[in-house]
């Protein structure tokens, strides 16, 4: 087990035991992009995890050891200096550090070693799970305890500062998971609830298309938020109480649309569309419709491949496949887009032959091998040990 493994580093390097700390990723039903519209999300934790083993030191320093890439350290000073440092996780802590240094918060030394199960690129949120479980740590360490919602707003400043525009979706889901329950968030007030997941004799699976994205790296991401703000400014030159999308209807898309963009029309629609989606699917879950969800996963995806066009051939390529076999009831990309992750809904009973005719024919048809993960739904960040 990683967290095992980290574990026994820690205490080999520190001569002492760690407080251990699990930060999940997280998988979302649906509700793609709505989030940095204030729309509607239905997220979930899940097992796989980044654990951080951690616990004060009297250097004046925050020490910190990854065992998730290649074996670096890099240590940061409580001003906010720190080393030279070759991996890209280091730009997040170090965000982290400016963020609390300018909040006056109170730091203290800490030595820190983390990795975990969450595959890099795959649409599960590593960052999300990254950024939350340290700032985690850091009040355990720390001794000043911070409400989860005010560690989400310090972890979206951080992904900010890196480069990506995101919104609050993926640190809610990571800390406020609850274990088989999908989290319903609505992003206009942050109001939540838990939808209970009533499928039996159904899995979940992810299977990586082995496509890697880096959405802070890649700007499609924030050319999308700009189209959206494009639409909202259109609309509120003819409609009173606009702040986002989610205040824009279909109906006031057609009014607009002499003066707009075509594609700014298309993806603006597409947000819309995906809300209700958001209820329907919830609906669904609640009474334990497997047809119902596989549909809704299916118009999900193509909605993304056709008007978000956050897919790729490969992605495409995969659902295409699960709708020829019989047992899948549906799935659809999951993430920020260009690459990563399908979200399958299987029958239980034919999960190995679904599975395994999946994987086979996406390496006929693309030459690429991908990987597949059985999903168990699990709790928000926490201490573990």
């Amino acid at each position: 087990m990683v967290q095992k493994e980290i574990s026994s580093y820690f205490t080999e390097q520190n001569h002492s035991q760690p407080l251990l700390i699990k930060a999940p990723g997280r998988i979302n039903l649906i509700g793609e992009h709505t989030d940095y519209n204030e729309g509607l999300v239905l997220p979930a934790s899940i097992e796989k995890a980044i654990y951080f083993a951690v616990s004060p030191n009297e250097s004046g320093t925050i020490q910190i050891e990854t065992f998730l890439t290649q074996p670096e350290k890099i240590t940061f000073q409580l001003n906010g200096n720190h080393d030279k440092y070759a991996r890209f996780w280091g730009n997040y802590f170090k965000a982290i550090i400016d963020i609390l240094v300018a909040e006056n918060y109170p730091l203290k030394g800490m030595n820190c070693v983390f990795g975990g199960d969450i595959p890099i690129g795959s649409g599960l949120s590593s960052s999300a799970a990254l950024c939350c479980g340290f700032i985690y740590a850091i009040t355990k360490v720390s001794g000043k305890e911070l409400p989860r919602e005010d560690i989400a707003l310090i972890a979206q400043k951080a992904e900010h500062k890196i480069g990506l525009n995101c919104g609050l979706m993926d640190q809610y889901a990571v800390l406020f998971g609850k274990k088989g329950n999908a989290f319903f968030l609505d992003c206009k007030d942050l109001s939540h609830s838990y939808i209970p997941i009533n499928l039996q004799g159904y899995s979940w699976v992810l299977v990586n298309s082995n496509i890697k994205h880096n959405l802070a790296v890649d700007s499609e991401y924030n050319k999308r938020r700009v189209s959206c703000e494009n639409i909202v400014k259109l609309v509120q030159q003819i409609k009173n109480g606009v702040t986002s999308l989610r205040d824009v209807t279909v109906e006031d898309l057609h009014h607009i649309s002499e003066k707009a963009n075509e594609t700014d029309l298309k993806r603006a629609k597409y947000i819309i569309e995906e809300n209700s989606r958001v209820l329907n699917m919830m609906q669904a879950l609640t009474e334990g419709n497997a047809e119902q969800v596989g549909k809704i996963l299916r118009q999900g995806h193509w909605a993304m491949s056709l008007q978000y066009e956050i897919t790729t051939p490969e992605l495409d390529i995969l659902v295409k496949i699960g709708e020829e076999l019989d047992g899948v009831m549906g799935s659809r990309m999951m993430g920020g887009g260009f690459g990563g992750c399908t979200i399958n809904l299987v029958e239980t009973n034919k999960l190995d032959t679904c599975i395994t005719a999946l994987l086979q024919n996406y390496r006929e048809r693309t030459g690429i091998s991908a990987e597949y993960y059985h999903l168990a739904i699990d709790d928000g960040v926490k201490v573990i040990a």
